[in-house]
């Protein structure tokens, strides 16, 4: 029996305990900043440990003599997690500090795509310099997007005619970047804006090859009609034919090429890539366009595919650490998956949290519905909210229709008057809107 340590306690997490419970050789252990329920339901043994305590991780993952991690977080990584547990001789299918600067330095990103011409790359500059940037800014026409350098938690990008709509609201967000030192530094980098429609691909590389799971597309903005401020994701969907119904598998092929090229390049830099990756991608009328590369499974991302996984996890990580990815074969469930968060009333503002939701988690299954928590606590039977999303519920169907309305049926049996939940994704209106938008930027025809 392999012994098995997750790291983190989000819903992201939750999903990973749950593809590790359902190995048929291996007993899960977990570290976690906040208790999550699900997660202290599934593990053998668990310690409430912050992720970035990197000495207090190891020392459990010792004591515990776990043969494999997983790290289902970003901010471990930057810490460089990965690399003191493997200095302790235990295999991690996570990447280590260097190859995990692909998220956590979005400028050091952007300079490998330019470095080894790979496709799908965006104008973009980084400055500590507010008259250059007010220079560049306006070569762009005003079409940009503002990022931190560093981590945000998917909640530190502005864009031009989302949340600002003239150089004076670029200029003010950028003055607050450098003042508070967002994502941990006084730089800005500053993208042109791609137009078009997001979606995700993610995948499971060895450092040479990659296999990768379903596209999804997440939806980051808190309310209907993708109206209001960024969020961490309020929810995602993805389809049966492992494509997305704007998406074609041209497309998807594009994408995956990317993701093959910025692992060959991490090997030819000497800091190979081992774990889980993805690509949030910008399908634009010119292909997919890179968004973001993040070092780890996607939250919501994950909830969408992990579940219809049928290939064995433990195994699939053991390959990966081991360099034999390419001795495994990826088997899912194909099936479509519309995810929705619980969230705290407040959320995307300010949250209230120590609410209590009821949530009747056998209906729930019942229904053919999965849970996962999120951030919560829980007191013996009460659950309550923190400041972060609360839960996600996910519906299992041949047809993407189906899947939202049994997601909608499930979260009918979650109850609280301090929620909010962004219902209208994966519903058919906003999903046509999709398609009529990459039909008018590509004269492409398709159909739910």
């Amino acid at each position: 029996m392999k012994k098995v340590l997750v790291v983190g306690g989000g819903a992201r997490e939750h999903v990973l305990c749950d593809a590790v419970h359902r190995s048929q050789d291996a007993s899960l252990f977990s570290v976690m900043k906040n208790v999550n329920p699900g997660i202290k339901h599934l593990a053998e043994a668990y310690n409430q440990i912050k992720e970035t305590d990197v000495e207090h991780v190891v020392d459990y993952a010792k004591q515990k003599h776990v043969d494999l991690v997983f790290i289902g977080p970003e901010a471990p990584l930057e810490q460089g997690l990965t690399n003191a547990l493997q200095k302790q001789d235990i295999s991690v299918c996570a990447p280590t500090k260097e190859a995990a600067r692909i998220e956590t330095d979005k400028e050091w990103m952007r300079d490998l795509l330019q470095k080894y011409q790979i496709k799908g790359q965006l104008k973009y500059q980084s400055f500590t310099d507010i008259d250059k940037i007010k220079q560049y800014i306006e070569q762009l026409h005003g079409n940009v997007v503002l990022k931190p350098v560093g981590l945000t938690g998917g909640k530190g990008v502005k864009v031009a005619g989302d949340h600002f709509t003239d150089l004076d609201g670029a200029l003010e967000y950028i003055d607050q970047i450098f003042e508070e030192k967002i994502g941990g530094k006084a730089k800005v980098v500053i993208e042109e804006k791609a137009e078009g429609e997001e979606f995700t691909v993610q995948g499971f590389t060895d450092g040479k090859t990659i296999k990768t799971l379903p596209a999804v597309q997440d939806h980051k903005r808190l309310e209907p009609g993708d109206n209001g401020p960024n969020t961490g994701g309020m929810g995602s969907y993805s389809n049966k034919d492992g494509l997305l119904p704007f998406l074609s598998q041209k497309d998807y092929d594009a994408a995956v090429h990317i993701l093959q090229q910025i692992i060959d390049a991490l090997s030819k830099e000497n800091c190979a890539y081992v774990g889980p990756i993805y690509g949030q991608f910008m399908l634009t009328s010119d292909g997919p366009k890179v968004i973001e590369i993040n070092a780890r499974f996607g939250d919501p991302e994950a909830m969408n595919v992990l579940p219809l996984l049928q290939t064995d996890f433990v195994s699939l990580g053991e390959k990966m650490v081991s360099k034999a990815l390419d001795s495994i074969d990826l088997r899912f469930d194909m099936k479509a998956t519309v995810c929705k968060y619980v969230v705290p009333e407040g959320y995307g503002v300010k949250s209230v949290s120590g609410k209590k939701i009821q949530i009747d988690v056998d209906q729930i299954e019942n229904v053919g519905a999965s849970l996962f928590y999120a951030s919560v606590n829980q007191d013996n039977d009460d659950v309550t909210t923190t400041s972060s999303r609360s839960l996600a519920v996910v519906g299992f169907a041949n047809a993407l229709s189906d899947a939202e309305q049994l997601c909608e049926k499930a979260l009918t049996f979650v109850h609280s008057d301090h929620i909010y939940i962004r219902h209208d994704i994966g519903t058919k209106d906003l999903i046509q809107q999709r398609i009529d938008h990459m039909k008018t930027l590509r004269g492409v025809k398709t159909t739910v």
